[in-house]
């Protein structure tokens, strides 16, 4: 599968931005979906996940509350709500495609399949 993310940017403390990261090439309903950052000096990081037919979610402590992820089958798209943007949101976001997942479960690791990345700045 083939995964595109867009959506990212240069926003200031308290905005907001929604990632998406539109997939082809397989049937994107049979992967659980993820997204997750990596910051300048640091290893890449959990940041967010959904189940195959996303009736189950999972996030990150640091953007519990805040971040949002969704999908949309029939788009073949998975979405990345972020609000109350910190400047310690800043990083390139990259999301993650997981195949042999349950159709409930949700997944920190296990992903074989990775988008691009997207930089999201988050100035103070």
């Amino acid at each position: 599968v083939q995964l595109q993310a867009s959506g990212g940017g240069l926003v200031q403390a308290g905005d907001s931005l929604r990632l998406s990261c539109a997939a082809s090439g397989r049937t994107f309903s049979n992967y659980g979906m993820g997204w997750f950052r990596q910051a300048p000096g640091k290893e890449r990081e959990f940041v967010a996940a959904i189940s195959r037919g996303g009736g189950s979610t999972s996030y990150a402590d640091s953007v519990k509350g805040r971040f949002i992820i969704s999908r949309d089958n029939a788009k073949s798209t998975v979405y990345l709500q972020m609000n109350s943007l910190q400047p310690g949101d800043t990083a390139v976001y990259y999301c993650a495609a997981r195949p042999r997942s349950i159709q409930s479960g949700v997944y920190t690791s296990g992903y074989d399949y990775w988008g691009q990345g997207t930089q999201v700045t988050v100035s103070s």
